[in-house]
């Protein structure tokens, strides 16, 4: 985007203030020196210069609040311009609308190219937005770990494996597919004609309604399975996940402001367009989703590591072959996390096991009797049926979470690329007038999309652990 933004200053450089060419140079700076920090030393928990050390990160992270809410005011007004051609569109006249052309007052030495960089300029903006907003959260977390005391924790890095996560992946990649066709058609037919903008209206309506309905019934499914478990939650102090859990509340009450505002629009208003009452669904909806979605994450990420079962770590597996020679089976670990192919209960590679506290009495019995099987005993029936239940709600669990993931992904595009149907349908205006509709909009936007984007991070998380 600086790249860009120095492009299109030297194609307009002789009406452009000089500062319109320093400030993208002196941000592409600040970005890779940023980048560096984080990359190398987010993780650090600094005890030396603490007040120095406490000074300077917190300046980074309003630095970082500055920038992210400078590109959110350039993208936004940039966004409400289209908007106005729009509502001029769809009929909506009554309307004041006035565009704002903010078009240099000379000519580019090279047309085709300021077009180019002055285009892309705007479809960069999203990925700035995210990333300025992330950075601020990662400088926020290493400033409050500055002379935390913590314990010297070997870090076991959990590597992301796209094995028994195959269905939901499959249908959260189905899903993220359609929203660029989505988008794509959304984009072209939006503002065409008054008849191309509800038909692209009343398309997005029932795509989303569909997608989110999808994600509350996964999300429920998830919850009844935690509710099924016994396991406690981790309720020690961690400022990062602590941080995750406010951001997800936080920045849902964006949308939710959206939502409620267009619920009321709908039962107030005094005429209804037929895509209008797509709307109230999908409002209603997004409250939903987003409450389900919430408590679905911030209960994964309280949650225990697994740990593997006591009665399975003093458990011995042991063969029977046909010389009545015994040998070790493989190893509690590799049958707790089914790596030894374990497909008939306590049968290993076509033997049967048997438990260590049976006794050496009962085991030279058994095999005194030539080829008799060893007969086991109830206790390990129970035990690997526990365990293969276990296995099944872990399965269930990655694949809702890796849906969930895309589904995120997938939502955050259309308003991120200007697919914002609270913008276009024109009914909100009606209801609360033009400027007040358009201030709540921008205020809520940027968190409604951050909020998806946070939401796939923390999602990420969850798969990972689960």
């Amino acid at each position: 985007m600086d790249s860009f933004k120095i492009g299109y200053f030297i194609g307009f450089s002789d009406c452009l203030s000089v500062t319109e060419g320093i400030f993208p140079v002196t941000h592409a700076v600040h970005t890779l020196l940023q980048v560096y920090f984080l990359w190398c030393h987010a993780k650090d928990i600094i005890q030396s210069f603490k007040t120095l050390e406490r000074f300077g990160v917190i300046h980074s992270v309003f630095t970082n609040l500055l920038l992210w809410t400078n590109g959110v005011l350039t993208e936004s007004k940039h966004q409400l311009n289209e908007h106005k051609e729009r509502l001029i569109t769809l009929g909506f006249g009554n309307i004041t609308i006035e565009l704002d052309d903010h078009a240099p007052q000379c000519n580019c030495t090279t047309a085709a190219l300021c077009s180019i960089f002055s285009q892309g300029i705007y479809y960069l903006y999203p990925f700035n937005i995210e990333y300025h907003i992330l950075a601020s959260t990662m400088l926020y977390v290493l400033w409050k770990n500055i002379g935390r005391k913590v314990e010297h924790l070997q870090q076991h890095k959990t590597p992301f494996k796209f094995q028994g996560k195959t269905l939901g992946t499959i249908l959260g990649l189905v899903v993220f597919i359609t929203t660029i066709a989505i988008v794509v058609v959304y984009v072209i037919q939006i503002g065409g004609s008054k008849r191309k903008s509800e038909i692209a209206l009343m398309m997005f309506y029932l795509y989303a309604i569909t997608v989110m309905t999808l994600m509350c019934t996964a999300g429920i499914v998830a919850l009844l399975i935690y509710r099924l478990e016994e396991k406690s939650l981790d309720v020690s102090k961690n400022p990062a996940r602590k941080l995750d859990a406010d951001l997800l509340v936080g920045t849902a009450s964006g949308s939710w402001l959206l939502s409620w505002g267009s619920i009321l629009a709908v039962i107030c208003a005094q005429s209804h367009p037929t895509y209008t009452w797509y709307n109230l669904p999908y409002s209603i909806l997004v409250i939903i989703e987003k409450y389900i979605q919430n408590v679905f994450i911030i209960e994964s990420i309280h949650r225990e590591h697994e740990k593997v079962n006591d009665d399975i770590k003093t458990l011995r597996i042991l063969t029977v072959s046909k010389g009545s020679t015994l040998s070790r089976a493989p190893s509690y670990k590799e049958i707790y996390n089914g790596t030894d192919g374990i497909e008939n209960g306590p049968y290993i590679n076509g033997n049967y096991c048997l438990p260590e506290s049976s006794g050496s009495g009962a085991l030279d019995e058994d095999t005194s009797q030539g080829n008799s099987p060893v007969i086991p005993s109830t206790s390990a029936f129970s035990l690997y049926s526990r365990n293969s239940a276990d296995n099944n709600k872990r399965s269930i669990l990655k694949n809702i979470a890796a849906f969930l993931f895309l589904c995120n992904l997938s939502l955050w595009i259309p308003p991120a690329f200007g697919c914002r149907p609270e913008y276009d349908n024109g009914l909100e205006e009606m209801v609360f007038g033009f400027e007040p509709w358009i201030i709540v909009v921008n205020l809520a936007m940027p968190f409604s999309i951050f909020y998806r984007m946070h939401s796939a991070a923390s999602l990420f998380e969850v798969i990972c652990k689960t």
